[in-house]
């Protein structure tokens, strides 16, 4: 009689079940996870809306990384599509408009900002919304963190849906999520007795909540438990950093997901 080794058949079990996990349908809402193949069976399955999450590099004064918008708008894109149920979500934009270079302004004063042109900025957006229409996208969301180049999001989205008129195909850029995460989260955190020289305007108290509650690696909590004062040499603009927390982040969190879905819901039922 063989005897088998019962670690064995543990490890037969646990192999079986990864590849049943492995054969199933991907769960990932990001783009650049799924395959070529997965991504057209998700589309003809009924995921037509696409966000294209909109960060950029810049200084965020000495308590948070280069790259949090990025890290922001990826992870608050994802959580919009899962709520959406038909989204999928595009790879990050990073390269995004700054300040001039020459002579350096604004946040390109400080180490590691990277700035490009207004009008390459445009052309990038509308390319590639033009590409994820081309593989059957129909409602393009262009979803921008950074208050800076609002404006551009508009104007790109009002050229394409200049070109697409009548086709059925749509992008929309989605104010209500950066006024969420500013003018919204604001009035969360005043209602709660905080004041508005605390939570600021850059990398001050709400910044650096909102990125607490999403990715607290990226926050240098021994900066913000020190008694250094943080402003505008250091990168802070209009606010106070140091009693930022993660709890208060989650308020800001859901409002922006609640306020993006439902404006993107509005917006998807009038296309229709």
């Amino acid at each position: 009689m063989i005897r088998r080794n019962p670690w064995q058949s543990l490890w037969a079990t646990l192999w079986v079940v990864v590849v049943a996990a492995r054969a199933q349908a991907p769960s990932s809402v990001y783009l650049e996870d799924l395959t070529s193949p997965e991504l057209r069976a998700q589309v003809q399955a009924g995921k037509t809306v696409v966000l294209i999450p909109i960060g950029g590099t810049e200084q965020n004064g000495p308590a948070m990384t280069l790259g949090k918008h990025n890290e922001r708008a990826r992870v608050l894109a994802g959580k919009i599509a899962r709520e959406l149920g038909n989204a999928l979500v595009a790879p990050v934009i990073a390269y995004v408009p700054e300040g001039t270079i020459e002579p350096p302004s604004g946040h390109m004063r400080f180490a590691g900002t990277i700035s490009i042109p207004d009008d390459a900025f445009e052309r990038t957006l509308e390319s590639a919304a033009r590409s994820l229409r081309v593989h059957g996208f129909r409602h393009v969301v262009l979803l921008g963190d950074h208050g800076g180049y609002q404006r551009d999001l508009h104007q790109a989205a009002e050229n394409i849906n200049h070109q697409w008129a009548g086709s059925g195909a749509h992008v929309q850029a989605l104010t209500e999520y950066y006024r969420a995460a500013t003018e919204g989260f604001a009035v969360l955190l005043r209602e709660r007795g905080f004041r508005d020289d605390e939570i600021g305007t850059h990398a001050a108290l709400a910044d650096t909540s909102l990125m607490l509650a999403i990715d607290p690696g990226a926050v240098r909590t021994e900066v913000l438990k020190g008694r250094e004062p943080l402003g505008p040499e250091q990168g802070v603009l209009g606010g106070d950093p140091h009693r930022a927390s993660a709890q208060l982040g989650e308020l800001g969190v859901d409002l922006i997901v609640s306020r993006s879905v439902t404006a993107i819901r509005a917006e998807v039922a009038r296309d229709h």
